[in-house]
């Protein structure tokens, strides 16, 4: 252990100055090894960024999706099938990621980009031979957007884990979680819900705290799909998407297991770590005075002024109210409420550290915690930059409960 303590780990490397966008490039990066993207393509991006600049970004990024979508096509019409699906692949990928940090909801490269990266998706699965198949999953009055993995070995009857997304990334990116799920014997379905993916950008749905009303409609589609045992169904979220998930579990009791990557009890109380002390004590006081001084230090620190809007767009509220809508992000009162076996992944370099811990410490159903250290090179929020050590370890746990 006294080597390890002197070694300077890969976290270390920073790819930007900006926290979310170095987190994002890793998280890019990780997905190689699904062919969703490609080594000199990421550091071309990188080499173009500036720190907090999302104009870059999002030029960046849609130029070397435009590039592989238009090989991908010639290749098409070319009936070069292999050639034309994992390029196109790659192309969805580089979509997908020019709107991760971007937060201008009215401006129309949204819409086109994330339509853009669906087809290239959609055109990925129909020529790769995939098992998955585009899924409209019945939500309100409108629907959500999502997939459904069929395991090409499972049994007649199989389990299905049900994945949850984060804040910043789409259903989609969670390949490393569905990926290893198929390849024993388990069908993923995976959804991009109000505040995330094309939910968000498409259909301009906000996120939302009672999030057991955005699973329910989606158990209920799962239930419905020929070959998933109704006995051996389990949510998985990661990041927010971990935060959500545990809030349906407390209600929807037809989950087996709940899985939450990393967790926690009160996100908000995550997100005040993002600020100095003296700011932390401003925002957690009450009335609009507080509030308003708040909202004034943040505007005048670049990374946050981000982080705000980005959570304003979000959650369908003004920027100035943004810390108090958070509040209601707090699975305190209903944690109690969680009878499914649990279990609780955390990293020693999350970006709210303690946070997970403390949700596994306030759990009373059947839990467990796994938790990734330096050695294990997986110590980073959910994982990122170790995705088959992550992948691994999540479904030997799994094994046997599912």
């Amino acid at each position: 252990m006294s080597d390890a303590q002197n070694t300077v780990h890969w976290t270390s490397t920073k790819f930007s100055e900006t926290l979310m966008m170095d987190a994002l490039l890793k998280h890019i990066l990780g997905l190689m090894q699904y062919g969703m993207s490609d080594l000199g393509e990421v550091f071309e991006v990188i080499g173009q960024l500036k720190p907090n600049d999302e104009e870059r970004w999002i030029n960046a990024w849609s130029a070397v999706a435009l590039r592989l979508q238009n090989l991908a096509e010639m290749a098409d019409r070319a009936d070069k099938r292999l050639t034309a699906s994992s390029t196109y692949l790659r192309a969805a990928t580089y979509w997908r990621a020019s709107l991760m940090y971007f937060s201008h909801p009215e401006d129309s490269r949204i819409g086109e980009y994330a339509r853009a990266s669906s087809r290239c998706y959609q055109r990925y699965l129909d020529l790769s031979g995939y098992p998955g198949r585009y899924v409209g999953i019945p939500y309100e009055d409108t629907f959500l957007s999502g997939h459904f993995f069929r395991s090409p070995v499972a049994g007649e009857s199989a389990p299905l884990l049900i994945i949850t997304p984060g804040r910043d990334t789409w259903a989609d990116d969670t390949v490393w979680v569905y990926d290893a799920a198929l390849r024993r014997g388990i069908h993923c379905l995976i959804y991009d819900g109000p505040g995330q993916g094309l939910a968000l950008r498409l259909n301009n749905l906000y996120f939302r705290p009672d999030w057991e009303n955005v699973i329910k409609p989606v158990v209920d589609f799962a239930l419905e799909i020929p070959g998933v045992d109704p006995s051996r169904i389990g949510l998985m979220g990661l990041s927010f998407g971990a935060f959500l998930s545990v809030r349906a579990a407390a209600f929807e009791k037809r989950l087996k297991v709940c899985i939450a990557d990393p967790g926690s009890l009160s996100w908000a109380e995550g997100i005040l770590n993002h600020f100095p002390a003296p700011i932390r004590q401003v925002l957690i006081g009450d009335g609009p005075d507080v509030l308003r001084e708040a909202f004034t230090w943040t505007a005048q620190h670049t990374s946050l002024k981000w982080l705000v809007r980005d959570y304003a767009w979000k959650h369908g509220v003004r920027e100035q109210d943004v810390f108090k809508a958070l509040l209601a992000y707090d699975n305190t009162p209903v944690i109690d409420q969680i009878e499914c076996e649990t279990l609780v992944m955390d990293g020693t370099e999350e970006m709210a550290r303690g946070q997970a811990k403390r949700l596994f410490d306030a759990l009373k159903c059947p839990k467990h915690y796994i938790l990734f250290d330096a050695d294990s090179t997986a110590q980073a929020h959910c994982q990122i930059g170790a995705y088959s050590t992550a992948s691994a370890t999540l479904f030997d746990w799994l094994e046997g409960r599912l």
